[in-house]
């Protein structure tokens, strides 16, 4: 069944307990509203047994789809899947890949499909490591640079064509500099690198977009950078984190901060977009 407004009370009791894992799902829920106009307000497919949710099938108005489906039981969202573009699945490994291979859509053309290891914290335990710079607000970093940063992110991390990873990166550096989100660790006039928080609720927060450039890699910035922003939100109230690491070295310099793995986190972005018949 489609959720209402007057599902939300159900939902956000459903979602939250598992909070690090629906971060994005319940990010666009309380940014942009249950099935508002936003590209990436949700609509929600709920399935119940015996009057209570037991899946919930998140997809943004794009269409992205984001599970939470511990039962896996995808003919019961056929309805929520039938003649709608998608452009990618995000969330829990386990159940993105079941998905992707119950709908067939795991045969589809994909720029990115992969699966990263997933990390937790509770900034009780935040280590702050020493090292240059302080951070400060995005704005105030020189903007070409910082597009040109978010520019080679695109690319890099996300396998973003070329042709379009500047306006992308145009795009997400003005709606972060509006929403206060990231910031940028300074040495002086020098930017060393960027991070940020690509969710946020008002106990937990997911970190996103950490970069640095290739010739300042490898002297713990990135490590400092994140630590140093979760430590200014754990001034503000927050009590955990989470994210995902994309290779090796970020995985050490996480766990260097206090973050635990706590399982696998699939991102899969379609060439173009697809459709099912589960």
């Amino acid at each position: 069944m489609w959720a209402t407004d007057a599902d939300i009370p159900e939902i956000e009791a459903f979602l939250t307990p598992r909070a690090a894992q629906n971060m994005f799902p319940l990010n666009n829920l309380y940014s942009f509203g249950l099935n508002g106009d936003h590209l990436r307000a949700p609509v929600m497919w709920l399935v119940k047994q015996q009057g209570r949710i037991t899946d919930i099938l998140s997809i943004t108005r794009e269409g992205m789809v984001m599970p939470q489906c511990p039962s896996m039981d995808w003919s019961a969202c056929r309805d929520a899947l039938k003649d709608r573009d998608l452009i990618g699945v995000i969330g829990p490994a386990d159940q993105c890949r079941s998905f992707l291979s119950a709908t067939g859509l795991d045969q589809a053309e994909t720029t990115l499909n992969h699966d990263e290891p997933q990390y937790e914290l509770d900034l009780s335990d935040l280590i702050i490591p020493g090292g240059v710079g302080d951070i400060v607000p995005l704005a105030e970093a020189s903007r070409a640079e910082m597009i040109q940063w978010r520019h080679d992110y695109e690319i890099e991390a996300l396998n973003t064509p070329a042709e379009d990873a500047l306006h992308v990166a145009e795009t997400d550096y003005a709606s972060y500099v509006v929403n206060k989100s990231h910031v940028v660790l300074m040495d002086g006039d020098t930017a060393l690198c960027t991070t940020g928080f690509n969710a946020r609720l008002p106990d937990i927060v997911q970190i996103g977009g950490v970069f640095t450039p290739p010739e300042l890699r490898g002297k713990g910035h990135a490590r400092r950078a994140v630590a140093l922003h979760l430590a200014q939100a754990r001034a503000e109230g927050v009590a955990r984190a989470t994210l995902f690491s994309a290779n090796e070295n970020a995985s050490r310099a996480y766990q260097a901060i206090g973050f635990a793995y706590v399982g696998q986190w699939t991102l899969c972005l379609f060439k173009e977009p697809q459709r099912t018949h589960v």
